[in-house]
C-alpha cells in the first residue's frame, strides 16, 4: 500500500506526520510526505526514513515575512498551486491522501486527490477549525467577528462566508484547470463529514455534535531516541532542574526583548534556564554560566528534567510538556495557542501568560503558579493520563479502510 501525507505549515504541522508514517512503515506501508522545502523538516523525515517530495515556498520564510491580512488571498493562491503542481506526481500510484495544514494548502490537496480518484481523509491537530455549537471560531487577519455577534453558530455561518472570500476564488481556479467543478463551501469540503482530530482527548476533549462524525485518533507522536548534547547533560547534571523557554516556529514579534524577560524572570525565581534559539533566534544575553542555549533536541528528554517549560502554546509542544509532566507556561502567540493556553491553565498544569508580550512581572507571576509545588503534582498526574499510541490508532485505521475498499485477489 502507498500513501500520501500532505501538509503546509510550521514544524508543528509536519512533525505529526513523521510520527504517523513512522508506524505506516512499520506496518508495512510505503509513504511519502509532501510539505514545505525547509532543511529542517527535510532532515526530521529522513530520520525516520521518510522522502521529503518539496512543495511551495520555505515555511520559514513565509512566516517570516508577515503578511498584511490583505495579502492573504494572494498568499493562499501561492500554496494551492503549489499543491496542483507538487501532489499529482507524489501521489502516482498512491492509495490515499491524508491532507493537513493550513486550509488552503489542504483544500489544493484534496482537489488534486479528487481529480486522481485517490480516496483523502482530512486531519486537523486542534479542534478550532472544526465547527461546533459549544465554542466559536478563530477571526482571520483583518476580518474580525462583529462585536455584537455572540451565537456560535451565526459565528460558524461568518467564517465560513471568510474563508470562501479569501481562499474560494483561487481554489475554484485551480480546479477549473484540471476540470473539477467549483466549490460553493471551501471549509466544508476541506474538512469533510469525517475528519481526524489528532490530538489527545484529555489536553483537547472533543464534545459530540449532530453536524460531524470526528474521530479522535489521539495525538501522533514520533518516538525521539536522540541523547541529549554532551554538553546540555553537564549542563543539567550541574544543578537544580532549570527552566526551558522556547517558542518553536514562533518568530516573536514583540517590541521586548523576549530572550532579556525570560531569562531575568527565569533568575528572579532563583532558577537557571535553558533556551532555545527557535525561529525567533533567541540568544543568552550574558556569559554567566546559569544559562544554556540550544538548537534543535530531543524535547521528550529534555522537558522530563526540567522545572517548567516556558513556550508559545503549539500543539505539539504542550502535548510533549504534558507527557513528560513538566509545568507549564504558554505565551500565545496566534492561532490555536490561545485555547491550548487556557487548556493548560484549566487541567492545573501550568499557567496561561495573558497576551503575546510578556514583561518580567507578567512573566514571573506565570512562573510562580508552573513552580508551585501543587502545580508540579497536577502535572504528573495529568502526564500518566496522556495517550502515547495515536499513529499506531491512526495508521491501523488508515490501511484498514484501505483493505475494505480493494477488491479480492482471484486465486
Amino acid at each position: 500500500m502507498r500513501v500520501l501525507l500532505s501538509t503546509y505549515g510550521s514544524r508543528g504541522d509536519v512533525e505529526p506526520l513523521a510520527g504517523l508514517a513512522l508506524r505506516l512503515r512499520e506496518l508495512g506501508a510505503e509513504v511519502r510526505v509532501c510539505a514545505p522545502p525547509d532543511e529542517e523538516f527535510a532532515r526530521r523525515l529522513a530520520g525516520v526514513g521518510v522522502p521529503l517530495v518539496p512543495v511551495g515556498p520555505s515555511a520559514r520564510a513565509l512566516t517570516a515575512a508577515a503578511p498584511p491580512s490583505s495579502s492573504l488571498p494572494q498568499r493562499a493562491a501561492e500554496l494551492i498551486a503549489g499543491q496542483f503542481d507538487a501532489i499529482p506526481a507524489a501521489a502516482e500510484g498512491c492509495d490515499v491522501l491524508v491532507a493537513t495544514g493550513m486550509m488552503p494548502a489542504a483544500a489544493g490537496a484534496l482537489a488534486v486527490a479528487e481529480k486522481l480518484g485517490i480516496r483523502s481523509v482530512s486531519v486537523t491537530f486542534q479542534q478550532l477549525t472544526l465547527p461546533s455549537p459549544h465554542r466559536s471560531p478563530l477571526a482571520y487577519p483583518g476580518r474580525p467577528f462583529p462585536p455584537e455577534v455572540s451565537d456560535n453558530r451565526v459565528l460558524w455561518d461568518l467564517d465560513a462566508q471568510s474563508i470562501n472570500a479569501l481562499f474560494g476564488e483561487a481554489l475554484n481556479t485551480n480546479r477549473a484547470s484540471i476540470g473539477l467543478p467549483p466549490v460553493d463551501d471551501v471549509r466544508d469540503y476541506v474538512i469533510g463529514d469525517r475528519p481526524w482530530l489528532a490530538t489527545d482527548p484529555i489536553l483537547d476533549p472533543w464534545r459530540e455534535t449532530p453536524d460531524l462524525d470526528v474521530v479522535q485518533t489521539g495525538a501522533w507522536i514520533v518516538p525521539d531516541v536522540r541523547p541529549l548534547p554532551p554538553e546540555l547533560a553537564v549542563f543539567l547534571d550541574g544543578g537544580a532542574p532549570p527552566v526551558y523557554v522556547g517558542f518553536g516556529s514562533m518568530p516573536m514579534r514583540a517590541s521586548t526583548d523576549v530572550a532579556q524577560v525570560a531569562i531575568e524572570a527565569v533568575r528572579a525565581q532563583g532558577r537557571r534556564a535553558v533556551v532555545a534559539r527557535g525561529w525567533a533566534d533567541l540568544a543568552l544575553i550574558d556569559d554567566r554560566d546559569d544559562c544554556f542555549v540550544v538548537g534543535d533536541v530531543n524535547q521528550q528528554a529534555l522537558f522530563g528534567r526540567v522545572a517548567a517549560v516556558v513556550h508559545h502554546g503549539g500543539a505539539g509542544t504542550t502535548t510533549t510538556s504534558a507527557r513528560a509532566g513538566a509545568p507549564q507556561v504558554v505565551v500565545p502567540q496566534a492561532a490555536d495557542q490561545p485555547y491550548w493556553a487556557g487548556r493548560v491553565a484549566e487541567l492545573g498544569i501550568g499557567a496561561a501568560h495573558d497576551g503575546p508580550a510578556p514583561t518580567f512581572e507578567s512573566l514571573s507571576d506565570a512562573l510562580s503558579t508552573a513552580l508551585a509545588p501543587e502545580t508540579r503534582a497536577r502535572a504528573t498526574t495529568v502526564a500518566g493520563t496522556i495517550r502515547t499510541d495515536g499513529a499506531t490508532v491512526a495508521a491501523k485505521l488508515l490501511l484498514d479502510a484501505i483493505s475494505r475498499e480493494r477488491p479480492p485477489v482471484s486465486a
